[in-house]
């Protein structure tokens, strides 16, 4: 059960790219200007890459049954 609850490395890397390309997109558009629910992907992603889960991730391996 634990092994649907921990990301690889090239998982957590995965998330941690797609994460800095929406601080990125943000931080170019503006703190002020960027609509709060662009923070809600970006602090996810930083959370799931830095700590190795992803809630969606271990619901998706828990739907489809992949090991």
């Amino acid at each position: 059960m634990k092994q649907y609850f921990r990301s690889g490395p090239a998982a957590r890397f995965f998330f941690l790219v797609v994460s800095l390309n929406i601080w990125l997109g943000i931080w170019l558009t503006g703190f002020g200007v960027a609509h709060w629910w662009f923070y809600v992907p970006g602090s996810f992603l930083l959370f799931a890459a830095l700590t190795g889960f992803c809630p969606g991730m271990a619901i998706s391996r828990m739907l489809f049954r992949e090991s």
